[in-house]
């Protein structure tokens, strides 16, 4: 049998009104998962993969949730470095946590274990601190994660790559502990690691560790190999990502939402 999931990353929701770079980001959101619902209804599970709301502020989690009161798939909250723990627990307390507060779980679903970590490197937070950190504990809870799947195969969901990208200005502003995360899921076999952040779409191995990176459903990022800037953002549709998980193993779709494409049967005529 063949399960599926969905990805959405980085919708980075503002308080109603406000836009990024000209874009609603709520209207982005809506529009990202009505299509992703629409045309996956039977999906086990919704991942949002971190940078939930802009600025970590209680009104942006207020709309989140108005947002999210519409999706009908079990979701699997993270967060990201935009995010902020308090605020957003203060909006939605269920959301799945360990005994230090940190905002991760895993969830068995057929032959895969989902893996979602949280990247928050923080409180204290210092104005410009994007990059990520997985302390210690959420090492440890990583480890006991994949030790324990007798033998499922894992996605391991983390917001903040700790992989070069090339793209010099996200790469600055990665998992600031990504060697050592590396290192930890390189000694374990049958995994596909699952990132954000980076609002593109992006795959690779990095030391035998294949992954993802996934765009947003509202601004996104280009590659610029050279100069250092992490901000820079472009107008262009928004994507959820599709995860279709079998005994064999996990295919994974990027999945572009509002280009007005039709779907027809043959190939299209010349006009």
């Amino acid at each position: 049998m063949v399960h599926k999931i969905l990805f959405v990353t980085d919708p980075h929701i503002c308080a109603p009104g406000q836009r990024i770079i000209g874009l609603d980001p709520s209207l982005r959101l809506a529009a990202v998962l009505d299509a992703a619902i629409l045309a996956h209804p039977d999906a086990a599970a919704l991942v949002l993969l971190g940078d939930l709301t802009h600025h970590g502020l209680a009104a942006e989690y207020e709309e989140l949730d108005r947002i999210l009161g519409a999706v009908s798939v079990p979701i699997i909250p993270m967060i990201g470095n935009h995010d902020r723990r308090d605020a957003f627990l203060a909006r939605f307390p269920d959301a799945p946590q360990t005994p230090q507060g940190h905002i991760q779980t895993w969830r068995d679903i057929g032959d895969h274990r989902i893996i979602t970590m949280d990247s928050l490197d923080g409180p204290p937070y210092h104005h410009g601190q994007h990059a990520g950190l997985l302390c210690p504990d959420r090492l440890a809870f990583l480890e006991d994660a994949l030790a324990t799947r007798a033998g499922r195969h894992a996605i391991v969901c983390i917001h903040h790559p700790p992989f070069d990208t090339g793209v010099i200005g996200m790469d600055r502003i990665k998992l600031r502990n990504g060697s050592d995360v590396i290192d930890l899921l390189a000694r374990h076999a049958n995994l596909h690691l699952v990132c954000g952040h980076l609002h593109q779409t992006v795959s690779g191995n990095t030391r035998g560790v294949p992954w993802t990176v996934f765009k947003s459903p509202c601004h996104q990022g280009v590659v610029e190999l050279v100069k250092q800037s992490s901000s820079l953002s472009t107008d262009e549709p928004g994507a959820y990502g599709l995860g279709l998980l079998s005994a064999n193993g996990l295919i994974i779709h990027s999945i572009d939402v509002g280009t007005g494409a039709r779907v027809v049967d043959g190939y299209a005529a010349a006009t």
